[in-house]
């Protein structure tokens, strides 16, 4: 009993940060769709805009890697959500890396539903978060 009990010593500081990753990743979704000139998830929802569920897909996917980092390396909360914002600030500055660096036309072409941008846009998205997450680990 006591292998038990010692097992779930940590399930507070586990929900805990489980809860504030989850609220972080709702925060990321609601202010990336804003920051961006297009709503993805309007996009996805009404349009069945298949590009731009991928670019959205890449972006959480990076956004997560990154949070992942965060926790795993914080050393108590407020440390965990210094870096959550980072990572935000992180996923904006991928997105506009793209827009304005690699393909000036991600808006109007993830907005057409063109896979490829979508697949650009999702592809810097991870490779952001996981650059993050890895630069996390001091």
């Amino acid at each position: 009993m006591e292998v038990f009990s010692q097992s779930l010593a940590g399930l507070g500081a586990f929900l805990l940060y489980f809860s504030l990753s989850i609220v972080f990743l709702m925060l990321f979704k609601f202010v990336y769709v804003r920051f961006t000139p297009h709503d993805e998830w309007k996009l996805v929802k009404e349009q069945q805009n298949t590009a731009a569920a991928v670019a959205l897909s890449g972006s959480v996917l990076g956004y997560s890697l990154a949070i992942a980092g965060a926790a795993s390396n914080s050393v108590n909360l407020i440390d965990f959500a210094i870096w959550g914002v980072v990572a935000l600030i992180a996923q904006l500055a991928a997105f506009y890396l793209v827009r304005f660096g690699f393909m000036p036309k991600v808006v109007e072409r993830i907005e057409a539903n063109e896979v490829p941008a979508g697949l650009l846009m999702a592809a810097t998205s991870v490779s952001v978060g996981l650059l993050n997450a890895a630069c996390m680990s001091y």
